[in-house]
């Protein structure tokens, strides 16, 4: 089948469908030599960043240079990014019992929906960022209060947020030595997979619409033994999630796309959740746990930026490139406030972008993007257009319509006014 446009390179193939438009009269005669525009709107593929830095910005909470300068990065980021991982940390979300910042976090949940970005939630369950008023409570207390907790935010949040980190690194949970919580001593009691099973099945039946992940930094067996018991069990897990922070130095493409072929053997979606490339100085290799490395100053260098832009354009073209990645999170759009004060930001700490947000850009918005294109319809009043996936417009004379292109080849009509 001939096709007048092409937008796709190989490697991203299976990211793109073809779709056929006829334009036709309020009669629905098709109409030929017609011109069209075509362009896409919103990528199905999941391109993520956290949300955190805009929470003062959408309530309202900032005003002068620092509410120009949150204004400018959020232009930067609903530029690029079409999903937003929101703050849900039992700990600072609720750090007084009985006192969420449920109306704070709806607010910026919704700032990003009339944005047109997608939101996520970060996480229902994990052991740290606890909140203190949980030590010392008897473990069936913890236990009643985590599965409320649960119900809670996926009720109050049900249509805002439809995606959540359903329960985060549970390879480690009941083993976590590293500060007192409530939920090791929990996640050890009950063990890992009934554990999962509490947040899934809370979660689940509180709204049966949601996406839930669960979600790993421990990448090893232990996390494919995991999921292969809960899998056994019966509890439904909607995509899996899989965190790749790089600090200490990109992995690269064959060590990269090795551990997602792992992983994508279960069948379900792989979404690489947090992911963080540096900008300066590499984290010395040694160091076991990234959270021990502190530096009084990380600064982004000009050698370290242009190192950080190659590789996240390699990053993104090998993930995009496999089948089984639905989405990929980066974990910070800017230095400011960046997790352990790396520079893995996209954009500078004054807010000018890095050589690794262009880079980013010409590949979400410009090369595998569809359009705008002008095209003329044939004899039959059709264009054929292989375009990526997701959201699109077309319009001419005057009329415009939106659709999506999905997984399959599609058939899409625009009703114009004749001349």
């Amino acid at each position: 089948m001939d096709t007048q446009q092409s937008v796709a390179q190989q490697s991203v193939a299976h990211r793109t469908a073809e779709f056929v438009l006829t334009v036709v009269d309020h009669h629905g005669t098709p109409l030929p030599d017609v011109e069209v525009t075509v362009e896409q709107t919103r990528h199905a593929f999941g391109f993520g960043n956290i949300g955190f830095d805009f929470v003062a910005l959408a309530n309202d909470e900032v005003d002068g240079d620092e509410r120009e300068h949150l204004e400018r990065l959020a232009d930067l980021y609903t530029d690029v990014f079409t999903t937003a991982t929101l703050p849900f940390y039992w700990g600072t979300f609720e750090p007084e019992r009985g006192r969420p910042d449920t109306v704070r976090l709806r607010r910026t949940a919704e700032w990003f929906r009339e944005r047109g970005i997608a939101r996520k939630g970060h996480p229902l369950v994990w052991h740290t960022v606890q909140p203190d008023w949980l030590l010392g409570l008897p473990l069936d207390e913890v236990e009643r209060l985590q599965r409320e907790r649960i119900r809670r935010e996926v009720s109050d949040f049900a249509g805002l947020v439809d995606t959540w980190d359903a329960i985060n690194e549970v390879v480690i949970m009941p083993l976590f030595d590293n500060g007192d919580n409530a939920i090791t001593p929990l996640a050890r009691a009950k063990g890992r997979i009934p554990t999962i099973r509490m947040a899934f099945e809370e979660a689940r039946a509180t709204n049966p619409h949601a996406t839930l992940l669960l979600n790993d930094f421990d990448l090893s067996s232990a996390y494919e033994c995991l999921i292969e018991g809960v899998l056994e069990a019966g509890v439904q897990i909607d995509a899996i999630g899989l965190q790749t922070h790089m600090h200490q130095g990109y992995w690269g493409e064959e060590t990269m796309l090795a551990m997602v072929d792992r992983f994508a053997r279960y069948g379900l979606p792989l979404h690489l959740t947090e992911t963080s490339l540096v900008s300066g100085d590499l984290m010395p290799a040694h160091v076991v746990d990234l959270n021990d490395h502190r530096v009084d100053s990380w600064p982004s260098t000009p050698e370290g930026e242009a190192r950080q832009a190659d590789e996240v354009e390699r990053h993104y073209r090998s993930l995009v490139g496999h089948p089984a990645v639905e989405a990929v999170t980066y974990w910070g759009i800017t230095d400011a406030g960046a997790w352990l004060g790396a520079p893995i930001g996209l954009v500078r700490e004054d807010g000018t972008p890095k050589p690794s947000y262009e880079a980013l850009r010409r590949l979400v918005k410009e090369e595998w993007w569809t359009g705008p294109t002008v095209f003329r319809t044939d004899e039959r009043g059709q264009v054929r257009v292989r375009g990526f996936r997701g959201d699109h417009r077309a319009d001419a004379r005057g009329a415009s319509t939106a659709f999506a292109v999905g997984r399959d080849a599609a058939e899409h009509a625009l009703v114009v006014p004749t001349t």
